[in-house]
């Protein structure tokens, strides 16, 4: 992808805010396809502690690294959340779910993220709670690393292993909220994928298998004997495949319900593990009001 050159800035300058105006990286990014130029020309000027610094850092963004892997956060539920190279980033779509499980959850509730890339997820439901257990969990050995920056701070725990396999034995019937934002993109579709996401995050973040839903069914089926009574799994899905997501869940013998918000274009089914008083997520009318969150 041809662009126009963008000025290399002399680093024995005093101030670098001298050398190179923001509408020029804007410029920069415009032309590189970048949609929100202005706003990502501010976030990489803020995060440049060096002229060179700040060319080098267009220069990955001019050719398509995710801005999250160049400024080393992304912005998830109001906070900044770490977010290494090659480490999937978390997208605003999925602070739905999270909203979802605080309206589940107490402080204090025992939670896993499953499947937890940076940890994002489990670690903005920390901060809603104001406590809980926390545990996240993931294969991927970049984003465990990654995971403990947002998730020990917080007082959680992270562990590395194949979905329930990685958890500590003694949460077995104890989880009182999973998350699980899985893998949910069928193989075929990842080529149709924006390059930033196909290229730079890993495949098994993406990858849900023929249909898509492969990683969601081994999450079903293990979920039920790790929840507490009256525990909840929720799992985020696409629209297209929230019935059978939905499906899934209920033949894991989990009450299931799909709740969404067109807005953010998030969708997200709910498993509810029989045993204790229903969570007002499972209300109907909570369905409605959620839908328009």
């Amino acid at each position: 992808m041809s662009h126009p050159p963008f000025n290399r800035l002399d680093s024995s300058s005093a101030s670098m805010a001298t050398m190179i105006r923001g509408s020029d990286i804007a410029t920069t990014l415009r032309a590189a396809g970048c949609v929100f130029a202005e706003d990502e020309a501010r976030l990489l000027l803020d995060a440049a502690n060096h002229p060179d610094e700040l060319n080098r850092m267009v220069d990955q963004r001019v050719r398509g690294l995710p801005l999250e892997h160049i400024v080393g956060w992304a912005d998830f539920c109001g906070k900044r959340m770490v977010v290494g190279p090659s480490v999937f980033v978390p997208r605003r779509r999925t602070e739905f779910l999270v909203r979802q499980a605080a309206m589940i959850a107490r402080p204090g509730a025992v939670v896993v993220d499953l499947c937890c890339g940076s940890g994002a997820l489990g670690a903005a439901l920390s901060d809603l709670l104001g406590c809980c257990e926390l545990h996240a969990a993931d294969i991927d050995p970049a984003a465990v690393r990654c995971a403990r920056r947002n998730v020990e701070p917080r007082g959680g725990n992270v562990h590395q292993g194949d979905l329930f396999a990685a958890l500590p034995h003694e949460l077995l019937g104890k989880v009182n909220v999973m998350l699980a934002n899985a893998p949910y993109v069928p193989t075929e579709s990842i080529g149709m994928m924006p390059p930033e996401a196909r290229l730079h995050e890993p495949l098994a973040a993406l990858d849900g298998g023929a249909d898509g839903l492969a990683v969601q069914r081994r999450v079903a089926e293990g979920a039920a004997a790790w929840l507490a009574p009256g525990g909840s799994l929720l799992v985020e899905t696409s629209e297209t495949q929230a019935s059978a997501t939905e499906r899934i869940i209920a033949g894991a013998g989990l009450r299931a319900s799909v709740v969404s918000d067109k807005e953010l274009d998030a969708t997200v089914v709910l498993g509810w593990n029989r045993g204790a008083g229903e969570p007002s997520a499972f209300r109907p009318e909570s369905h409605l009001l959620s839908g328009l969150s």
